[in-house]
């Protein structure tokens, strides 16, 4: 008999908003300290500075208000575990116009209000049925938010690598998501059941093709913090370099995930 089909994991809709607009909140609150040549410094994602970084990150909610203004799809075709692959495909667009909303908006503050108070009109107007058009294929409004934790996680982790003691603080419910997200879409690029990946306190994994453990310690197994997954799995930490740092530790045949990572597009 094969092995019972592992349902999709459920996020709480009004968990994950409350969690999407604590971690936004995080972010304005460190944008409001930063002066213009704090904002003119370069970040780690090629030519942005600080101020391009935070114009996208006010992306992340205003694209919630740009697809909700597409034809709503006829049935959902996409999966939120694929969501971290699809990105990839809108790249250049998204620096464009990061550069260009930089640009356009000298008060960020503003900018970043006005994202926030359209997102909380757009959630408060529509289901969370209602499907979106995304990179990924039609998925539910629900799920899209969920999606959004992972770019703010990303994002305030690259805005504190760029700003020396901006420390911005991450939202527990938020990191939790983004965790389980990019756990899962682990699972789905390597699908089997002989490593375990465990990112406590939030996520575990079964992954990787080969022999299937059934009771005990399995005898593949990765573990790591939560933050040092997302860096890994954004591809803002290498494997080698979290397994040198003891930021990971692996062990086991199937243990290495380096041929995995990142899964971000």
């Amino acid at each position: 008999m094969p092995p019972a089909r592992k349902r999709p994991r459920a996020y709480d809709p009004a968990r994950t908003r409350a969690a999407v607009l604590a971690q936004f909140g995080n972010v304005r609150a460190a944008v409001r300290t930063l002066g213009p040549e704090q904002l003119a410094l370069p970040t780690r994602l090629g030519d942005w500075t600080v101020r391009d970084l935070v114009a996208h990150v006010g992306m992340a909610l205003t694209a919630v208000d740009r697809l909700l203004d597409e034809p709503e799809p006829m049935r959902q075709d996409g999966q939120l575990p694929a969501w971290p692959f699809a990105i990839a495909a809108d790249a250049d667009a998204i620096a464009r116009t990061a550069r260009r909303l930089g640009a356009d908006h000298p008060d960020l503050d503003a900018h970043l209000a006005g994202a926030e108070r359209r997102f909380t009109e757009r959630l408060d107007t529509h289901p969370g049925g209602r499907l979106l058009p995304t990179s990924a294929g039609a998925l539910p409004l629900a799920d899209y938010v969920v999606t959004r934790t992972v770019e703010l996680v990303v994002h305030s982790d690259d805005l504190n690598a760029a700003v020396p003691g901006l420390d911005i603080p991450y939202d527990r419910q938020a990191l939790a998501a983004a965790t389980r997200l990019l756990a899962d879409a682990l699972a789905v690029r390597a699908p089997g059941g002989s490593t375990e990946v465990r990112i406590p306190p939030y996520a575990v994994v079964q992954c990787v093709e080969g022999p299937r453990h059934t009771r005990g310690t399995p005898p593949n197994v990765v573990e790591t913090d939560p933050l040092t997954w997302v860096r890994l799995a954004s591809g803002r930490l290498a494997w080698k370099d979290a397994l040198d740092g003891a930021k990971v530790s692996a062990s086991g045949e199937r243990a290495d995930l380096s041929a995995l990572l990142p899964l971000l597009g």
